[in-house]
C-alpha cells in the first residue's frame, strides 16, 4: 500500500469544510481518509476493523448534520476514527492512545464534537435518548444520533433505551444500527439472525429500494413513503418489526459505504420527527483487504506492514495470560466433563475460541451482555455444570450486582475468570481492571485470588474447579514470565494460603498477582545496596492468609505492599486493617493504581511508573529508611 498524496483530506479540518465538497468530491476524500487510518494504525496500533468499515458513514452523518449543535453519540468508540479526524484531529490522531495524546474512544473532554464519552458498548441509545429529551424540555430544535454496532445491540443496555425512548414519541433522536455480522468476533444469537432475515429479504429490498428512489427527494411525500415502507415490512418480512414494535420508525437496510445514498437518506430523516431507526450494512474493515479477510484478528492488530498485511510482533517465546487461561481451560473440559465456557462476545479476545474449536457444544458465547453471562453461569452450577466465565475486569463491573445476588449469596460453583485486570494500557480508563480487587474483595462467600505467572494461573483454575465454591482468578494481560506451564501436571493449592519467595530481616515486601515478579527484581537489587527484604506472595486477596499475616506482623515494623489494582479497598488496605486488629506497630505503606484520579491512556511501562508501582518505585520504598 503506497505512501500517496492527499487531495482532499488535508482540505478539510471541521465539518464545515466537509460541507463545501461535492457528493462525488466526498466520495474522494471517503478514500484518502480510509487509507490515512491504515497508514497512521501500521505505526501506531489501534482499532482498525470498525473505523475502516465506518468511513462513509461518520462522513455522510457529519456532512448532513450541524455537528457540534447536532448531538452525535458513537457506541464503544471503536468504530469512530473517521469521526475524530474529520473533527478536527487529523494530525492529533498520530498521538492516538499515546501517553499525552488523543484517546482512542469519544470524550467529553477532548472535544465538543464527542458528545458523550465512549468505551463500554451499549451505552448510545440511553445517552443520546437523554440528550434528545433535554432538547425537547428547553424547546430546542435539535437532532440527536446514535451510532450503535449489531454487537452492541445485544447488550440489555440498548433494549432498554429503545423501550423508554419509544414510549417518548416526541422525542426527536435517530438511531443508526451499523450492521456488520460482527462485534470483535462473530456475531451470535437471535438478534443477529433477525437482522440477516430483514437484510437478505429480497421481495422487501426491491420495493424499498424503488419507494426511496420515487419518494426520498419529494418532502410531501415522506409520511407516505414511511406509511407505505411499513406495511412492506409487516407483510413481506411476515412478522411486526422487531424496531417498530419499540415505536422506531424503521428505514433500511441501506449499503454504509454508499457515501451519496447515505446522504440522501440522512437528509430525508432529517425532516422526521420522533424515535427512528437507520438500518445500515458495513463491512468490518472495509477497503483494506486483509482486515476483510480476518475481521476478528484485524480488529485491533497492532503494528504491521500495510504494504504486505504482515502483522509485526516480538517473538520472545512467552505466552499470554489469556493463552494460558484457553488451553488449560480445555485441558480441565477434556479432565471433567461437568465444565464449560461462557463469553460475552469475546471468545478471541480471551481464547475461548481454544474451547470453541475443540468443542462447540461446550462453549456459549452469549454476546455483550454481562449480567446475563453471571447468571446463566449461575444457573448452570444452580444444576451441576461448572462454568468458567471469563469477563474483562472493566466490563465485569457491570455486572456486579448478578455476582453478589445470583452467584455468592447462594454459593454457587462459578468459577469468575477475570481478564485484563489492572493497568490495561493503550486503552485507557474505560477498560483499565483498576476496581476488581476492592469490589470483589468485601463480598462475602468469594475465594479471590490471582498467579505470579503462568503455571500458577494454570493451577488456580484447577483449583477453582476443585473448590466447589464461587472464585474469582484475576490475571493481567499482555504476555506472562516464560514460566513452563503447557503439558505440566495440575496441582492443587491451599485455598487463603500465600508463601514466602524471598528471606529477609529488615523489612517485608507483600504482593499479589503478577506485579510481585516486578517487586522480585526491585527485592534483588535491594538486596545489592545493603536492604534485606522478606518477599511474600499473598496469592488471594480473599481469604488472607492470616498465618502468613502473623509471621510478617510479629517480625517486621516495615511493610510494602504492591498490587496492579486501586489502592484505596485494596489489599494494602485489607492488610493494613488485619495489622491493627492483631495490634501490630507495623508501618505499612501500599503501592498501587491511585484512588484520587483515573488513569490514563499510555504503555503498561508508562502507566506503572505514573502510578508509583514500577521497578524503579518498589526500590526506592524498599530502600527508605
Amino acid at each position: 500500500m503506497e505512501k500517496r498524496e492527499y487531495n482532499w483530506l488535508d482540505r478539510v479540518d471541521s465539518p464545515r469544510d466537509l460541507k463545501r465538497l461535492s457528493l462525488d468530491e466526498l466520495r474522494l476524500y471517503c478514500d484518502e481518509l480510509r487509507h490515512y487510518i491504515i497508514e497512521q494504525c501500521a505505526v501506531n496500533p489501534g482499532h482498525l476493523a470498525s473505523s475502516l468499515g465506518a468511513v462513509e458513514l461518520a462522513a455522510a452523518i457529519h456532512y448532513v448534520f450541524d455537528t457540534p449543535d447536532d448531538r452525535l453519540v458513537w457506541d464503544v468508540g471503536h468504530q469512530a476514527y473517521a469521526h475524530k479526524i474529520i473533527t478536527g484531529r487529523r494530525e492529533a490522531f498520530r498521538t492516538n492512545r499515546k501517553l499525552g495524546g488523543i484517546s482512542g474512544f469519544p470524550r467529553i473532554a477532548e472535544s465538543p464534537y464527542d458528545a458523550f464519552g465512549g468505551g463500554h458498548s451499549s451505552v448510545s441509545i440511553s445517552a443520546a435518548f437523554g440528550m434528545a429529551k433535554a432538547a425537547e424540555l428547553r424547546g430546542e430544535k435539535r437532532q440527536v444520533i446514535a451510532v450503535i454496532g449489531d454487537g452492541a445491540m445485544t447488550g440489555g443496555l440498548a433494549f432498554e433505551g429503545m423501550n423508554n425512548a419509544g414510549a417518548s414519541r416526541k422525542t426527536n433522536m435517530l438511531v443508526v444500527l451499523n450492521d456488520n455480522n460482527m462485534a470483535i468476533d462473530q456475531a451470535t444469537g437471535a438478534l443477529k439472525s433477525y437482522l440477516l432475515h430483514i437484510s437478505t429479504s429480497k421481495r422487501y429490498n426491491a420495493f424499498k429500494n424503488r419507494l426511496w428512489r420515487w419518494f426520498a427527494h419529494v418532502p410531501p411525500l415522506l409520511t407516505l413513503c414511511r406509511r407505505a415502507g411499513n406495511a412492506v415490512k409487516h407483510g413481506l418480512l411476515q412478522k411486526s418489526n422487531l424496531f417498530e414494535s419499540f415505536n422506531f420508525r424503521y428505514f433500511g437496510p441501506v449499503d454504509g459505504h454508499d457515501v451519496r445514498a447515505l446522504v440522501t437518506v440522512l437528509r430525508a430523516l432529517k425532516e422526521i420527527d420522533g424515535p427512528k431507526l437507520l438500518h445500515v450494512m458495513t463491512v468490518k474493515g472495509k477497503g483494506y483487504s486483509p482486515a476483510e479477510h480476518n475481521q476478528c484478528e484485524w480488529h485491533a492488530p497492532g503494528r504491521f506492514n500495510p504494504e504486505t498485511g504482515e502483522r509485526i510482533a516480538s517473538a520472545d517465546g512467552r505466552d499470554r495470560y489469556q493463552d494460558v487461561f484457553g488451553q488449560t481451560l480445555v485441558d480441565l473440559a477434556r479432565l471433567d466433563r461437568r465444565v464449560v465456557g461462557i463469553t460475552p462476545a469475546m471468545p478471541s479476545g480471551c481464547s475461548m475460541n481454544l474451547l470453541l474449536r475443540a468443542m462447540p457444544e461446550r462453549c456459549f458465547d452469549v454476546g455483550i451482555a454481562e449480567g446475563h453471562a453471571v447468571t446463566f453461569s449461575a444457573g448452570l452450577a444452580a444444576a451441576g455444570i461448572v462454568p468458567f466465565c471469563n469477563i474483562y475486569s472493566t466490563f465485569m463491573q457491570r455486572a456486579f450486582d448478578n455476582v453478589i445476588h445470583d452467584v455468592a449469596i447462594q454459593r454457587l460453583p462459578v468459577v469468575l475468570c477475570l481478564d485484563r485486570g489492572g493497568l490495561v494500557g493503550e486503552d485507557g480508563a474505560t477498560h483499565h481492571g483498576a476496581f476488581d480487587l476492592a469490589y470483589f474483595g468485601c463480598i462475602p462467600n468469594l475465594t479471590v485470588a490471582s498467579p505470579l505467572d503462568e503455571r500458577e494461573l494454570r493451577n488456580l483454575l484447577y483449583t477453582a474447579l476443585q473448590s466447589g465454591v464461587p472464585f474469582v482468578v484475576r490475571y493481567p494481560r499482555g504476555k506472562g514470565e516464560g514460566t513452563a506451564w503447557r503439558d505440566e501436571a495440575f496441582e492443587r493449592l491451599p485455598i487463603g494460603r500465600g508463601r514466602r519467595l524471598t528471606e529477609g530481616d529488615d523489612m517485608a515486601v507483600l504482593t499479589i498477582g503478577p506485579v510481585g515478579n516486578v517487586a522480585a527484581r526491585a527485592v534483588k537489587r535491594a538486596a545489592a545496596e545493603g536492604v534485606s527484604a522478606a518477599h511474600y506472595d499473598l496469592r488471594f486477596a480473599r481469604p488472607l492468609d492470616e498465618e502468613l499475616l502473623d509471621e510478617v506482623g510479629r517480625r517486621f515494623e516495615r511493610v510494602v505492599t504492591v498490587e496492579d489494582g486501586v489502592v484505596r479497598g485494596g489489599v494494602g488496605s485489607a492488610v493494613r486493617d488485619f495489622f491493627d486488629r492483631r495490634g501490630y506497630r507495623t508501618q505499612v505503606r501500599s503501592f498501587g493504581i491511585p484512588d484520587d484520579r483515573f488513569v490514563e491512556h499510555g504503555t503498561p511501562a508508562e502507566l506503572y511508573a505514573q502510578c508509583g508501582f514500577d521497578e524503579e518505585g518498589i526500590l526506592r520504598a524498599i530502600l527508605e529508611r
